[in-house]
């Protein structure tokens, strides 16, 4: 079972409820694609017909879906197999029995197929069902033994494209008096470098200005931390990217989130950039007086072999 040639593929995610699709669907829509879950079969055709997408689609079906049928199912398969416009593939997720009643009882969940009786005759009702389907997957992954990380691995193998990171940074400055912002999976702090804004010829300015970058680059604990902020990003990234993890966000704060926060943004933005990695810059209190350039999103170099304010 090769992957498909095509440049936007169509994936339809199947299988039994607890072997991991919601999860499969979250990660192909990390990977690119355009994800759609629970789509009533009988949209289907118009979804995919005369319709060419801009991006590769995913499609999530299981047995919650208004009209799920397994004639149905199987008739959606033919009809956009057959059609030369369109390269679909099936991944079906297979899980035993016993380890899917084994998620079941340890998340407590009602069975879809059996909410008033016990989770295992739900299982036993849907495999049934499942059973002509599963017979014409194309990619087939048994996720009886795999945690999260190692699906999305797997899927990755399967389905990601090729060529470019797939760990997306984001890198943000803030002011510690407005607090910290939401999502940042590392924060680390500035006050400590020379302050600008005691400076009356910089205090309008920003940490984007040389003049600005210079002062706080002056400061001799600068190089120090600078290099071992960058020694512990490009330790974890990769650590993170072969976890599955789809973007990483990063905040450098300071007391007024205008220069010392701002030059340590841009300067390891640019640092990652030129590694290769997909980076994004955002300065939240600069944006509230000013829109964010377009230019925020920095193109990655080729990746890199790794070696042996008051403010």
């Amino acid at each position: 079972m090769a992957k498909s040639a095509t440049a936007h593929p169509l994936i339809l995610v199947t299988g039994p409820s607890g072997a991991g699709r919601t999860t499969a669907i979250r990660a192909l829509e990390d990977m690119g694609f355009e994800a759609i879950d629970n789509l009533p079969l009988s949209l289907l055709p118009r979804l995919v017909e005369g319709h060419t997408p801009e991006r590769p689609l995913a499609l999530g079906i299981d047995v919650r879906n208004r009209d799920f049928s397994t004639f149905a199912v199987i008739q959606a398969i033919d009809n956009i197999t057959s059609a030369d416009s369109e390269q679909m593939q099936v991944l079906y997720l297979d899980c035993r029995p016993e380890v899917l009643l084994r998620r079941f009882s340890e998340t407590r969940r009602r069975h879809p197929l059996a909410p008033a009786e016990s989770p295992g005759e739900g299982i036993h009702r849907e495999l049934d069902l499942l059973g002509p389907i599963k017979a014409r997957a194309d990619v087939l992954i048994d996720t009886s033994e795999m945690s999260p990380h190692e699906l999305r691995a797997e899927l990755d193998r399967w389905f990601a494209p090729r060529g470019t990171p797939q760990l997306a940074v984001t890198v943000q400055s803030f002011s510690y008096k407005r607090g910290l912002p939401r999502g940042l999976d590392m924060v680390l702090d500035c006050r400590f470098l020379r302050n600008p804004y005691w400076d009356e010829t910089l205090r309008g300015l920003d940490g984007r200005d040389p003049r600005v970058m210079a002062f706080v680059a002056a400061d001799p604990r600068y190089v120090p931390f600078r290099d071992r902020v960058a020694d512990l990003v490009n330790l974890l990234l990769p650590a993170y990217e072969d976890e599955g993890k789809a973007y990483l966000s990063i905040g450098f704060g300071c007391t007024g989130g205008q220069h010392r926060s701002v030059v340590m943004t841009q300067t390891m933005a640019e640092a990652l950039a030129k590694d290769g990695w997909q980076v994004s810059i955002r300065h939240r209190e600069l944006e509230r007086t000013t829109p964010p350039a377009p230019s925020a999103v920095m193109a990655p170099a080729a990746r890199l072999p790794k070696e042996d304010d008051k403010s």
